[in-house]
């Protein structure tokens, strides 16, 4: 049984919606439920709703209280909430990937795709339905239930060009490696500008566990190809940094109803320098963030390097311990978010830091578990490198930040990503990659103390600032990202006077 809320009240909602939708387009958001997914698609819906646009985001129950802070802002926005299907790879009670080993996310997809039918009746019984769906690229079975009804689906990337560019072709052309047992085997992108290329072991891990007539691949490769033949695209990226990428989705694709909306910023981050109010906004914290800011109030500006592998990696415990060492070696002071161990890892085999460490790195490093109030961290003056995985929020969030940064990719776009920042941009170190890679301490511990005070530091760090500067320009009045956001609004509005009910 669907329920439709307004702020977390179960109300007959039926009747405001449509005084909403008298003037105003009404749009479904649909956000894939993991945090790098859901934050900047819940940051986009309060973008389109100043603009004007009625909003019903869907989520299931335990996701609710992650909009707790656009609602807190937006009484009228609505909620759409339905039960989570069971699944037998995916322990009760979780709904958020972030619970989850790596692999869930394919479970994850292939999960909500039951929620088809639901999604239908409530579309069906709706007085004022929505004129538009907004969904996240992987829940591209949002396409179709889109075009039974008759109205538009725009897929909503939290990737950038290139990565999705990536992820595009390999879904339409579906390459096979020429030997089954080389993971290195190299695979190129001509069709792709600067024609990237990478080993097997770098390509999506989604794509690469496709097995061919299994239900749960087939169903994720049809999501793909459906995104990709949805009636529009926005992506959380900006023109000057993947300009060349933006235009080979257009091309790629056959038409202009692309968007580049980047960077999307909370709602109390209007210009890039203000990361009040979103300390928390991803989960709790093993410190406190006031804790945090006293902490970094003491060090020495650009002296702090900040280390987090994002929301979803939990690294193995003998990647620890060699991290451990490195920081320990390298001298350099630190703050280190280590994510623990989910209910699906083996949690003898994750996420436990040595015994010895906190102890011997006292004063000069600070450790957190769990999720870290990362944009209040890289703000901070102290903060002078990033150690990332190279998830795309966290590169847009240093990039905001000006902090350069050393890589750690570990999977889905991530490699692509260290490609731009390290290859293109020349704002990042590589530091080491892949998910089960062991870094050498030794090795490790000389890039960490060179990031902070090495030959380079100062002109990556006037590069990145540079950069800094043209993706605030791009969000501010007259500014590309802007502009594209007015543009997006108006379309939505065009369109949704051709519906008819």
């Amino acid at each position: 049984m669907w329920k439709t809320t307004t702020n977390n009240t179960t109300i007959d909602s039926h009747r405001q919606l449509m005084k909403m939708s008298e003037n105003r387009p009404h749009v479904l958001i649909f956000p894939y439920p993991a945090q790098g997914h859901i934050l900047p698609l819940l940051d986009f819906t309060h973008q389109l709703f100043v603009n004007g646009i009625a909003i019903t985001v869907l989520v299931t129950p335990k996701n609710l209280p992650i909009l707790d802070p656009l609602l807190s802002l937006h009484s009228s926005i609505s909620t759409l909430v339905l039960p989570f299907p069971s699944h037998p790879s995916i322990p009760e009670g979780v709904e958020n990937v972030k619970d989850l080993p790596a692999d869930g996310f394919r479970y994850m997809m292939y999960n909500l795709g039951r929620l088809r039918d639901p999604i239908l009746d409530w579309f069906n019984k709706h007085p004022s339905p929505p004129s538009a769906i907004i969904s996240d690229m992987f829940l591209g079975f949002t396409h179709e239930i889109a075009t039974v009804l008759g109205i538009p689906r725009y897929v909503f990337s939290p990737s950038g060009a290139l990565a999705l560019s990536a992820v595009y072709s390999l879904w339409r052309e579906m390459p096979k490696r020429n030997d089954p047992n080389n993971d290195n085997e190299i695979f190129e992108f001509p069709d792709i500008p600067n024609c990237p290329k990478f080993p097997w072991w770098q390509i999506s891990p989604i794509f690469r566990s496709y097995v061919e007539g299994n239900p749960n691949s087939e169903f994720i490769k049809d999501c793909f190809r459906a995104d990709i033949a949805s009636y529009g695209l926005i992506l959380n990226t900006f023109t000057e940094l993947e300009n060349v990428y933006l235009d080979h989705l257009k091309k790629d694709l056959g038409h202009d109803r692309v968007w580049s909306v980047g960077p999307v910023l909370p709602p109390h981050d209007k210009d890039g320098g203000n990361s009040s109010g979103s300390s928390n906004r991803g989960g709790s914290s093993s410190v406190l963030a006031s804790e945090i800011l006293s902490w970094l109030n003491k060090c020495e500006d650009h002296s702090v390097v900040y280390i987090c592998f994002g929301s979803q990696a939990v690294l193995t415990n003998k990647q620890i311990e060699e991290l451990a060492i490195a920081l320990e070696k390298s001298g350099v002071k630190f703050i280190l978010s280590a994510k623990r161990a989910t209910k699906g890892h083996v949690s003898n085999g994750y996420g436990v830091l040595p015994s010895w460490f906190e102890e011997k790195v006292a004063g000069r490093g600070l450790v957190i578990r769990d999720w870290a109030p990362q944009v209040l961290i890289l703000r901070h003056r102290a903060v002078g490198v990033f150690l990332t995985h190279c998830g795309w929020n966290s590169v847009l969030e240093g990039l905001i930040s000006g902090v350069p940064m050393l890589t750690w990719p570990m999977g889905a776009d991530q490699f692509v990503n260290a490609n731009i920042l390290v290859d293109e941009h020349e704002v990042a170190v590589r530091a080491c990659e892949g998910a089960t890679t062991v870094p050498n301490s030794s090795k490790l511990a000389k890039i960490l103390a060179e990031a902070v005070q090495g030959d380079n530091v100062e002109a990556r760090r006037a590069r990145m600032s540079e950069l800094r500067k043209i993706a605030m320009n791009g969000i501010k009045e007259g500014g590309n990202s802007f502009k594209n956001l007015e543009a997006f609004v108006k379309h939505l509005t065009e369109e949704a006077t051709k519906i008819i009910r």
